[in-house]
C-alpha cells in the first residue's frame, strides 16, 4: 500500500478541510481513484480460465495477463512519483485518471492474447501515474492529524479490500456479462473520480514542486532489468532454461541492475538515492514487502486455477471462495495493530512473517484435502499480510528524511509490485513446469487434476521456504518501535 506524504504546512494549500463529511467529494473521488487501481491488480485473474478458452493460450500466456499490469506498473511507480514532485501531484493524477480511463474502452477492440496482454502493460503504466499521488493527496486535504489519520485509514482500508476483492467482482460479473466488462467498467469509474479530483482537490502550488530534471535514464534502466529478470523465467520454460534466449534475458536483467545503480550514484539528480538503502528500517522493510507480495501474488494466481480448474467451480463461486482473504483483511487491523503495540515493528514483522510461512506449508500439504483446510490457510496469510504490509510502510517512511517521504511511499509501492510480479512468474512458471502448459478447455480428468494438486504443493512449499527468508530477513531488521501512525505528530 501507499503510504502518503507528509502533508505541506496550512500555509502551502489553498484549501484544508475540518472533517472527513467535509471533504466528501474529494475523499470519495480518490477512494475511488485507489479502488480502481488496486482492483485492478487482481480483477482479471478470475477471468483467466475464460480468457483461455476464448482467446487461446497457456500458463505462461495468462500469467503475462496477470503480469504484465504489475510490471510495468511496479517499474514505473518511482518515476510518476519523480514526475508528481515536479508537475503537480493533481496534475498528474487527473492525466493518470483520463487515460486509464480511455484505454480500458479499447478492450473491446481486443481479438488476441497478445492483444490484452499489451492493454494490461498500458494500463498498469497509467495506474502508475494515480498509485503514489491519491494518498499523499488525501492527506494534503487536512490540516488536523486526526482527521489525516482517519482518511489515511480510509485509504488503506479501501486499497486492500479493492486488491482482495478484484476476484469476487470478476466472478460476479462473469456469471452476467463477458469478460472484457471486466475492463470496460474501469471507464465511468475513472470519470467520476476525475470529475471529484477536479472539482474537490486542490492544485499544486508552483513553490511547492521541486525543479529537479526527470531521471528517464533511471526510469528505462528500473525496467529493463525487472522486465528481463520476470521474462527470463517464462522464457525457461518456453525456451528451455539454457537457450540463448533464457541466458540473454538473465544477462539483460544483470545488465540493467549493475547500469540502474552506477547511474543512480552518478546522476546529480536520482530518481531513487541508494544512500537510503544504507538505511536498515529503508531497506529491510522493502525487503519484506516484496516477500510479503510474492506470498500474495502467488496465492492468488494458483488458487484462481485451482478453483476454477481443478474444481470446475464458476467464476462467481471461485470468487467467493476469497472471501476469508476479504474478510480477515478487514479484521485483522486491531490484531496487527496490537501485534506492534504489544512487540515491536520487529517482532510483529517476525510474527507476520510465521504467518505466511505456516500458511504456505498448510497450503503445500492441504490443496489436495478440500476447501476447509485451503480456507484456513488463507485466513492465517492474510493476519501474516496484514501485519507485514502495514508494519513496514509506517516503519520505511517513518525513516525517511522530510524532504523524500514520497519517495518512500513511491519505494514501498514498489517494492511490492515488484513482488507481485515475481510471485506470478514464479507460480506461473512452476505450474507450467510441473503441470502443463496448455490449460485444458474442457474438464479435467482426474489424473491431470492429482498432478495438478502435486505440482501446486510443490509450488507453494518453494514458496514458503522463499518468502520465509526474505521476509524473516527483512523483519530483522527493523526497529522495536511501537510506533501504528505513519506520520506521527
Amino acid at each position: 500500500m501507499t503510504a502518503p506524504s507528509p502533508a505541506p504546512t496550512a500555509a502551502s494549500t489553498s484549501r484544508a478541510y475540518p472533517s472527513l463529511r467535509a471533504a466528501w467529494i474529494p475523499m470519495l473521488a480518490l477512494c475511488l481513484a485507489f479502488f480502481v487501481e488496486m482492483v485492478d491488480n487482481t480483477l482479471m485473474s478470475i477471468a483467466l480460465p475464460t480468457i483461455a478458452r476464448d482467446l487461446g493460450g497457456g500458463t505462461t500466456a495468462l500469467q503475462w495477463v496477470s503480469g504484465a499490469y504489475s510490471l510495468t506498473f511496479g517499474g514505473l511507480l518511482l518515476t510518476a512519483g519523480s514526475m508528481a514532485d515536479r508537475l503537480g501531484r493533481r496534475r498528474v493524477l487527473l492525466v493518470g485518471l483520463a487515460v486509464f480511463g480511455l484505454l480500458s474502452l479499447l478492450v473491446a477492440l481486443v481479438s488476441s492474447m497478445g492483444e490484452l496482454i499489451a492493454l494490461r502493460a498500458a494500463l498498469g503504466i497509467a495506474a502508475a501515474a494515480m498509485a503514489p499521488i491519491t494518498n499523499s493527496l488525501v492527506f494534503r486535504l487536512f490540516d488536523s492529524d486526526a482527521v489525516r489519520a482517519r482518511a489515511i485509514t480510509v485509504m488503506m482500508i479501501v486499497g486492500m479490500s479493492g486488491f482482495i476483492l478484484g476476484p469476487l467482482v470478476g466472478g460476479t460479473l462473469l456469471a452476467h456479462v463477458s469478460w472484457e466488462w471486466l475492463l470496460l467498467i474501469n471507464a465511468p469509474i475513472a470519470l467520476a473520480a476525475w470529475i471529484g479530483v477536479r472539482l474537490g482537490v486542490p492544485a499544486d502550488r508552483r513553490e511547492d514542486l521541486t525543479r529537479d530534471r526527470l531521471d528517464l535514464p533511471g526510469s528505462a534502466l528500473s525496467i529493463v532489468a525487472i522486465g528481463a529478470a520476470c521474462y527470463a523465467l517464462t522464457s525457461g520454460v518456453e525456451n528451455g532454461w539454457t537457450s540463448w534466449v533464457t541466458i540473454g534475458c538473465v544477462a539483460l536483467a544483470v545488465a540493467g541492475i549493475w547500469g540502474f545503480i552506477a547511474h543512480e550514484r552518478r546522476t546529480p539528480a536520482p530518481m531513487l538515492d541508494l544512500a537510503l538503502f544504507t538505511n536498515r528500517t529503508v531497506r529491510g522493510a522493502a525487503l519484506a514487502q516484496i516477500g510479503t507480495s510474492i506470498a500474495m501474488a502467488g496465492v492468488m494466481f494458483g488458487l484462481i486455477l485451482h478453483f476454477q480448474y481443478a474444481y470446475g467451480w464458476s467464476p462467481v463461486k471461485a470468487g467467493l471462495a476469497n472471501l476469508p482473504l476479504i474478510l480477515t483483511m478487514l479484521a485483522a487491523s486491531p490484531v496487527s495493530e496490537a501485534l506492534v503495540r504489544r512487540l515491536g515493528h520487529r517482532g510483529a514483522c517476525l510474527v507476520g512473517a510465521a504467518c505466511l510461512v505456516v500458511s504456505l506449508a498448510g497450503l503445500a500439504w492441504g490443496v489436495g484435502h478440500g476447501y476447509l483446510v485451503i480456507a484456513v490457510c488463507m485466513v492465517i496469510m492474510t493476519v501474516g499480510l496484514r501485519t507485514v504490509m502495514t508494519t513496514c510502510a509506517v516503519a520505511l517512511i517513518g525513516e525517511m528524511p522530510a524532504h523524500r517521504t514520497s519517495i518512500g511511499a513511491a519505494l514501498n509501492d514498489t517494492a511490492q509490485e515488484v513482488g507481485t510480479s515475481v510471485g506470478t512468474a514464479v507460480v506461473g512458471t512452476l505450474i507450467a513446469v510441473l503441470v502443463t502448459t496448455t490449460l485444458p478447455a474442457e474438464t479435467w480428468d482426474r489424473a491431470l487434476v492429482e498432478r495438478f494438486f502435486s505440482g501446486e504443493g510443490i509450488t507453494y512449499a518453494v514458496l514458503a521456504v522463499a518468502v520465509g527468508a526474505i521476509t524473516v530477513w527483512g523483519a530483522l531488521t527493523l526497529t522495536s518501535s511501537r510506533e501504528t501512525d505513519e506520520h506521527p505528530a
